[in-house]
């Protein structure tokens, strides 16, 4: 998918929503176990009735993995779902990769060609040979781990190199890779207080931004100090929206919940 595009429907449904699927056997309403394939079922069911009020899907492979062949193929049919009724959607693989440059690229041939996911989220540990791999495929992108909302990122993230916080020097050398322009970078929304100068290093990259809501990251601040000239964010919201019910009328509340911050966003989106 090309970046202007996700821009439009950005501008289109007045939301920059992403839905994440951290689809859990042991939470889903319990109805659904009786389908064939229950975990399928529940993230269709979403996807159809959050549509309109979404401009990404974020897939979380590890509740995917945790279940064996029948996980994998629960996510292969929601991929597959996405992308034959909703191609307007921007797809996240959040599968967290990155090794030397063979095991890599059979990684982006996974996720980029055989599920052709728009994306997938990257860890940048390992330096350039890790990820160039990743932004060699024209109109698929790569979303570094930047600045990550949980509490262990300061054990690193955060430590002072000899110029800069660690996660700075990771954004200024990722621009000097090739195929750079792909990249995009994962930013919790509970570290806003950096998202300004964030900016200033990557002024015109789209942002996946965690954490708000439950885990505390405000919208109104992460917006402020993140948005740029074509919105540039990606709000991720996951368990508050999937989870916000368990019964027959789960859509109900989970359609409830994607509205109230699609209501914000846009009132947020006329101040730009």
């Amino acid at each position: 998918m090309e970046l202007n595009k996700l821009v439009d429907q950005i501008k289109i449904k007045k939301s920059f929503l992403c839905l994440g699927l951290d689809s859990d056997l042991s939470k889903i309403p319990q109805f659904l176990l009786n389908e064939s394939d229950p975990i399928f079922s529940f993230n269709k069911a979403l996807i159809d009735a959050l549509s309109g009020l979404i401009v990404a899907v974020k897939i979380n492979t590890a509740f995917y993995e945790v279940n064996g062949v029948e996980g994998w193929n629960s996510l292969k049919k929601t991929i597959e779902y996405i992308n034959t009724k909703y191609p307007e959607l921007f797809t996240i693989a959040d599968a967290k990769r990155g090794d030397i440059g063979n095991t890599s690229d059979k990684y982006a041939k996974a996720f980029f060609e055989n599920l052709s996911f728009n994306s997938l989220t990257v860890s940048p540990y390992m330096g350039s040979d890790s990820v160039e791999p990743f932004l060699k495929y024209k109109n698929k992108y790569t979303i570094l781990l930047g600045l990550t909302s949980n509490k262990g990122s300061n054990d690193f993230q955060t430590y002072p190199s000899k110029d800069d916080n660690l996660f700075k020097q990771v954004l200024k050398k990722s621009k000097l890779w090739k195929g750079s322009n792909n990249l995009m970078y994962v930013v919790g929304a509970t570290k806003s207080e950096y998202l300004k100068e964030i900016r200033s290093i990557v002024p015109d990259s789209f942002l996946l931004i965690p954490g708000v809501g439950a885990q505390g990251g405000s919208l109104i601040d992460t917006f402020k100090n993140g948005a740029n000239q074509n919105i540039g964010l990606l709000i991720n919201s996951s368990r508050a929206i999937i989870y916000a019910g368990n019964g027959n009328d789960f859509l109900n509340k989970s359609i409830s919940v994607a509205k109230t911050y699609q209501i914000e966003m846009e009132k947020l989106l006329k101040t730009l």
